[in-house]
């Protein structure tokens, strides 16, 4: 797979269904809106007071799922909380996506969360036979 492909089907969706293990070893997931930067970073805001917040601060693997229906990448990697000026690059790459970013500024602990992905699956299921994909990174 080419990293172009993969850019543009990620920013070509907005959602994603991230999922992390809670310090007890339960699986909890949730739909974040992202955006992806040019190095496919990918970037959402949370507030500290989330489950997904608490989890990923503890153990920082993460796994994503974006797309539904038949073509969907899933996306395994670690995460950080940027600061500095990655903090304010990614930030930039987010408002492009969500300009209502901005206005959680003001949120109390609001933060942001890097995905940096080490494994991908692109499956698309719309042709025969269908085409699977596997990216380490």
């Amino acid at each position: 797979m080419k990293h172009d492909v993969l850019l543009r089907f990620l920013r070509d969706h907005r959602l994603a269904v991230q999922a992390s293990v809670a310090p007890n070893g339960a699986p909890q997931a949730a739909v974040v809106g992202y955006a992806v930067s040019d190095d496919l970073e990918i970037v959402f805001d949370t507030v500290e007071s989330t489950r997904k917040y608490h989890n990923l601060s503890t153990d920082p693997r993460i796994a994503l799922v974006i797309g539904w229906g038949e073509v969907t990448a899933q996306i395994e990697g670690l995460v950080d909380f940027p600061q500095g000026p990655d903090l304010e690059h990614l930030r930039e790459v987010y408002f492009a996506a969500y300009p209502d970013g901005r206005d959680r500024l003001s949120w109390p602990g609001i933060t942001y969360v890097r995905v940096r992905p080490r494994w991908v699956r692109f499956s698309d299921f719309s042709q025969e036979p269908p085409a699977i994909e596997e990216l380490t990174l």
